[in-house]
């Protein structure tokens, strides 16, 4: 299975895909393409380090939006991957991109859907209103993509302990580490077995 892996930042999720693929936890699979529209965004480092062709696709370096939306479209069907995985992707999918991968994309997100997720809720948003609502169990949600945000059918979900006097930042670092990292590879290859049948 060919997938292409869009990402914003640093990249955390990207790597937890790199070493399931080298260590056999996922299976079947390869990473052909790392997209990012953030070109100082160090998932491009971690994709050179691991020989993945890293490119840059920003909004910023087009005139409009649907000229970015044309050339992100035309650069996946260029790539034609079996799957899309957005590890960290601030960037909100196009409808033509959904259409033309219907079923083919996938999305990680720091709760457990559908508590905070939806419009705004991204990065360390999901942990602030967590920990503002006083919730005790928190999460991440592996889902495929449709034309709503966070909307798309779940795959896996992993649920991760809130403790007494957690930081948005060290409760980001726990469902990184505890749930994200865990569940985006085996949904991968969860995917990977069942298109190998």
């Amino acid at each position: 299975m060919r997938i292409v892996v869009c990402v914003s930042g640093g990249g955390t999720n990207l790597q937890a895909i790199i070493d399931g693929i080298a260590d056999g936890k996922i299976r079947n699979t390869e990473i052909t393409a790392v997209i990012s529209n953030n070109k100082g965004a160090y998932a491009l480092t971690r994709a050179a380090e691991a020989g993945i062709d890293g490119i840059v696709l920003s909004p910023k370096d087009y005139e409009t939006r649907d000229d970015f939306n044309d050339a992100f479209l035309k650069k996946l069907e260029e790539l034609n991957p079996d799957l899309i995985v957005l590890a960290g992707f601030l960037v909100n999918i196009p409808e033509a991109v959904v259409k033309a991968f219907r079923g083919r994309i996938i999305n990680i997100h720091p709760s457990l859907i559908p508590s905070f997720c939806g419009v705004g809720f991204y990065g360390l948003k999901v942990h602030e209103a967590a920990l503002a609502r006083g919730v005790k169990v928190t999460g991440a949600t592996v889902h495929y993509v449709d034309e709503g945000t966070d909307t798309g059918p779940i795959i896996l979900q992993k649920a991760v302990e809130v403790q007494e006097g957690d930081t948005p930042s060290v409760l980001q670092k726990r469902v990184m580490e505890q749930a994200e990292w865990v569940i985006l590879p085996k949904a991968i290859d969860m995917i990977a077995l069942e298109t190998a049948d």
